[in-house]
């Protein structure tokens, strides 16, 4: 009985995933709409504009096929499992296209049926699994016996293929022969790490999907009170006026999984001595890329979780007495990187002697580094930004400013021209003139206080927007400090 040996999918991403958590039906029956829109968007915008005769991918779904824009249904084989069991082609399982043509003219000319048995625990769970040269991708709704569900999607190729393993061994027991033929298309679609730019895409049009679900659900909403009560829709009631925490944190960790495994096997090139020059220099840069998007998806993992939290105080990281001249030295040429990389100058101001502050070690170099890295992309090209680090009483202040003015006392400067932003949910915001997705001010706060720290933003005329962040110096450092440059 192979209902005792084989694993469902949901197993498989709960035993490789750090956490996938039980919520009501209707939020994780959102999470998985949004997904799936994402994938199709994400189809759409990778496969190849070639005959419709040509093989582009293959898709396995459950309890039906999913997809429906005829460029997807012409280019992509799909298998759907069923567990209807009065379903006609559970009669017929697994016939080519041709034969399932004629038994309903209705189904996709790529579609193949399989029924599952009555046992299969596959059969409380709805999923998608996606092979296409560009990437691979699994995507599971799961039901439980409490009442709740789970989602969950992973780009890890051993992931995906784990799933096939299972998928492939159902398939064996049913018709051996279809699954040779189809272990040897998903054989052609290589497990290799996808390339970042396409998580980097699926995570735009995840959330670009996620805010148009925000925004209909609002619209929905503002009818009157007479309306809401005498058509309640349960979908809306049971879901929470909050952003779908979890669906980011689920994005933040799967983008940060390939990456990591990007940069462990560039450091690895790195090691040897039989490269050249101009090779070294682009594994670097590698390197130096896959770093900085791993720390920003850090920082979204974070912020998602003291979302999570009850209270201010349970937000609190450990903190603890920390040299600040250790984490500036470090952190400095990384924030002048950032200023060149988009024409822009950075000047650091700071006082003789750094004291201590109280704060976390470990998150503070993130979140102040995350933080210049979105104060930059704010700034026009040629604009110049200054640090400066000075006591203030009990506390220490960094205040970013930018300057962008006309040095010509002649001309009458112009007022600074704040960037546009739009929400994405209560978390995130983009900014439409750089195509840069990042945490708004208000969870960037949050991250601040739950370091010990205080973030203001204050937008002034001619300066712009001006930053400034608190640090508490630890009790028993008094003494004044003189300035440096």
């Amino acid at each position: 009985m192979y209902k005792w040996i084989l694993p469902s999918l949901s197993e498989i991403l709960a035993e490789n995933q750090s956490s996938v958590a039980e919520c009501s039906p209707a939020k994780a029956e959102r999470q998985w709409r949004v997904s799936l829109a994402a994938t199709e968007h994400l189809l759409l915008n990778t496969l190849a504009a070639t005959s419709v005769d040509t093989t582009q991918g293959l898709v396995l779904a459950a309890p039906a096929p999913l997809f429906s824009q005829p460029k997807l249904t012409q280019s992509l084989q799909t298998v759907t499992f069923t567990a209807k069991p009065f379903n006609p082609l559970a009669l017929m399982p697994f016939q080519m296209p041709d034969a399932i043509a004629s038994v309903n003219e209705e189904i996709a000319p790529h579609e193949s049926v399989l029924s599952l048995l009555p046992a299969d625990p596959l059969g409380a769970e709805q999923f998608c699994l996606v092979f296409t040269e560009k990437f691979r991708l699994v995507l599971v709704l799961a039901s439980h016996k409490n009442g709740k569900k789970t989602f969950s999607f992973s780009f890890e190729p051993e992931v995906v293929q784990q799933a096939w393993r299972s998928l492939g061994a159902r398939i064996m027991l049913a018709n051996p022969e279809f699954f040779a033929r189809l272990d040897t298309l998903v054989q052609e679609y290589s497990p290799v790490a996808p390339d970042c730019r396409i998580i980097i895409q699926f995570s735009q049009l995840l959330l670009q999907e996620l805010t148009e679900a925000e925004e209909t659900k609002d619209s929905i909403g503002s009818g009157d009170k007479e309306d809401k009560e005498n058509n309640p829709c349960p979908i809306l009631q049971a879901e929470s006026a909050n952003p779908d925490v979890e669906l980011l944190q689920a994005f933040a960790h799967e983008v940060r999984t390939p990456l990591t495994t990007i940069r462990t096997m560039t450091r690895l090139l790195l090691k040897r001595r039989d490269l050249d020059a101009s090779v070294i220099n682009r594994l670097k840069i590698i390197d130096h890329e896959c770093t900085e998007q791993i720390d920003r998806m850090e920082l979204l993992f974070k912020a998602a979780e003291l979302e999570t939290t009850t209270s201010a105080k349970s937000s609190k990281t450990q903190l603890t007495p920390m040299s600040l001249d250790q984490v500036l030295q470090q952190s400095i040429p990384r924030w002048e990187q950032a200023a060149h990389r988009r024409s822009l100058t950075l000047n650091v101001v700071l006082p003789q002697q750094l004291p201590t502050v109280v704060s976390n070690p470990m998150m503070l170099d993130q979140v102040l580094t995350g933080l210049i890295e979105n104060f930059t992309r704010s700034l026009p090209a040629g604009s110049h930004i200054q640090v400066q680090v000075i006591p203030a009483g009990d506390q220490l202040k960094l205040q970013l400013s930018p300057q962008f003015g006309c040095k010509d006392s002649s001309k009458t400067a112009i007022p600074a021209t704040p960037p546009i932003r739009k929400a994405l949910g209560q978390l995130l915001m983009f900014q439409p003139e750089t195509g840069t997705i990042s945490l708004n001010m208000a969870a960037t706060k949050h991250l601040f206080q739950a370091i010990g720290g205080k973030l203001i933003v204050r937008q002034r005329p001619h300066y712009g927007e001006v930053l400034t962040i608190f640090l508490p110096l630890e009790v028993s450092n008094k003494h004044k400090l003189g300035a440096k440059t």
